[in-house]
């Protein structure tokens, strides 16, 4: 069993872990059958669009059914990523398959890009040397069809996809979105030929072309981006803090850090402060009845709950609050917590978290440093540069 589940199993009921597990299964097939539905069309239809391609010399049409072909490809690696990703977890990837579903989505946003830029080549080929294009009325009818069966396919799995928190969905439905826009833009380069004799084919095919790439470009970035690791979504974050600060003598809430291991898979850690006169049964039956709140009301697994002590005495909060105002008073101090003084010892500690947005952070804290020194020179002082991870 890997840790992910057994953290799981501590914080739900054995009912509630499998109601957990059905949802999961229940999300995947979804995932799956939209992606077999999206399969299916677009292999009808890229059928059918090559036909008329080559039957009406239209390298608009033709290219047009390369790109439904590549939205199949896009839907069956779509399929596999969500096989891939519901494995259990095993030795190797205690955390599970989950980010896999960021891989594939990975993969469909190069294949749209591929797409774009072999759209581009060829018709940049026919700008050189145009070939004149022959429609027919079925052909023009069949154009039209396809854009209306793109619209709405596109439209239901994307729709789909950002409802179970799909990323390949989301993508896919993108991609079949942009060829709807395709098909419609040569619909209409072919009802300007018809009447004008005017050929727009191959400059429309350029920067639609266009279009696609950056679109390819954008999934990319946003894919990677979550490979990478993001800062905590902002909502999600203040909701956890609050339900870990609704506990008696839990004071504040810091250093929240969260990790995706994919869609409904998210791991965090946070510190919390309590009074030093906590027991450690007490800080025990505290942490074990935050985690399991936490995961059943925001589905994050608190593989870790560390504690910083609060002093008890007058005394000390009075240094607290007086530490806290002068290193606020700093540009670019956005939090001081985790402060204790221990007065036998002559010894402060305290962490400083410092915004990315300072030039320097290091040099930030130092300057702090050197103003509490001043403040405080009988005093050690053990003061830690901090980074607020889901600093908005």
């Amino acid at each position: 069993m890997g840790i992910l589940e057994r953290i799981k199993q501590n914080a739900m009921s054995g009912a509630k872990a499998a109601d957990a597990e059905a949802a999961q299964a229940r999300r995947d097939a979804v995932i799956v059958r939209t992606s077999v539905v999206g399969v299916v069309a677009n292999v009808f239809l890229a059928a059918f669009k090559a036909v008329i391609g080559v039957a009406s010399h239209s390298v608009a049409i033709f290219m047009d059914a390369v790109n439904n072909l590549s939205d199949a490809a896009s839907s069956i690696i779509t399929i596999i990523g969500t096989r891939l990703a519901g494995k259990e977890p095993d030795r190797a990837h205690p955390f599970g398959h989950g980010r896999i579903e960021y891989l594939s989505a990975m993969v469909i946003a190069v294949i749209v890009l591929y797409a774009g830029v072999t759209s581009l080549v060829e018709s940049v080929k026919k700008i050189i040397e145009p070939d004149v294009p022959d429609y027919s009325a079925s052909a023009l009818v069949i154009v039209a069809v396809a854009v209306v069966v793109k619209l709405v396919l596109g439209r239901y799995v994307k729709g789909v996809g950002e409802r179970v928190k799909s990323d390949s969905l989301v993508n896919s439905g993108t991609d079949a979105t942009l060829d709807a826009v395709i098909s419609l833009s040569t619909l209409v380069a072919a009802l300007v030929f018809i009447h004008t004799g005017i050929s727009l084919e191959a400059w429309l095919g350029a920067v639609i072309s266009l279009v696609i790439v950056k679109a390819g470009v954008d999934m990319l970035r946003e894919t990677l981006s979550k490979v990478l690791g993001e800062r905590a979504d902002a909502e999600l974050a203040r909701a956890i803090r609050a339900t870990v600060e609704a506990y008696p003598d839990v004071s504040g809430s810091y250093d929240l850090v969260l990790n995706d291991y994919g869609p409904d898979v998210c791991t965090g850690s946070i510190h919390i402060e309590v009074p030093d006169t906590y027991t450690a049964s007490q800080l025990d039956e505290l942490t074990r009845a935050m985690t399991i709140e936490v995961y059943e009301k925001h589905h994050v697994v608190l593989t870790a709950v560390g504690v910083y002590s609060l002093n008890s005495d007058d005394e000390a909060a009075r240094k607290r609050e007086e530490v806290y105002r002068v290193a606020l008073a700093h540009e670019h101090v956005l939090q001081v917590h985790g402060f204790y003084v221990m007065e036998e010892r002559k010894r402060m500690r305290l962490d400083v978290v410092v915004s990315f947005d300072a030039e320097d952070r290091r040099a930030v804290c130092r300057d702090v440093v050197v103003a509490l020194q001043e403040l405080y020179p009988d005093y050690e002082l053990q003061v830690a540069l901090d980074t607020d991870f889901s600093e908005s």
